[in-house]
């Protein structure tokens, strides 16, 4: 089983919004909207700061750069792990499952987020995105991960933004829609999910045989 991270395991959104409206700041950008911010929740950053954001290409670098330097600063630890989750984990673990990480994020800061919030043990493995951009998209991560774990059986991908579903599509795999998370009303369906579970315990029963 793959798992995306911002928007399915936890909600990172008040350390994102406060490092998005930081690096505006630092650009001298209107203060983002609502939509803004919850936009910049999932897609790879450099994605986000271009198309919903709307900064020419040139600033896109120093975006990001304003951005991880307050994200790393302490924002990246302003999240909180979705209830049921922790469940859902123990669960499909118990069951014999093997769990991997697949997200835009960069991987160390995916590392450190899932350490703090005590959810790292569960995953035997974590794929990002590579601080220079080079890897970033959620098919380059899901490859990594199906790289990682290439004998075992072909995975479902849970994750919570319409990217997440294009890109487990990407290499024929379905996606469980995490309804919990950000994404708009029939942004998951409408990207393909294979079903959009309302909660982690919903994942459980759409795996269960039958």
């Amino acid at each position: 089983m793959l798992f995306d991270l911002d928007g399915t395991l936890v909600d990172s959104s008040p350390g994102i919004w406060a490092s998005v409206r930081a690096a505006a700041e630092a650009l001298g950008l209107p203060r983002p909207t609502p939509e803004q911010l919850r936009g910049m929740v999932g897609p790879p950053l450099q994605d986000g700061f271009a198309l919903v954001l709307g900064v020419p290409p040139d600033d896109v670098p120093r975006a990001v750069a304003a951005y991880r330097a307050h994200y790393s600063g302490g924002a990246l630890l302003d999240a909180t792990v979705y209830p049921g989750v922790p469940e859902l984990l123990a669960a499909l673990a118990g069951a014999g499952a093997t769990l991997a990480v697949a997200t835009s994020k960069p991987e160390p800061f995916a590392v450190r987020l899932l350490a703090h919030v005590g959810l790292l043990p569960s995953f035997a493995s974590v794929h990002g995105a590579t601080f220079d951009g080079a890897v970033r998209h959620k098919d380059q991560v899901v490859a990594a991960a199906l790289a990682a774990h290439a004998d075992g059986v072909r995975p479902v991908l849970v994750g919570d933004r319409a990217h997440d579903v294009l890109g487990a599509a990407a290499h024929g795999l379905p996606c469980i829609g995490a309804g919990w998370g950000p994404a708009l009303p029939g942004e998951l369906a409408d990207a393909g999910a294979a079903l959009v579970a309302a909660t982690p315990r919903d994942v459980l029963t759409a795996l269960k045989p039958g």
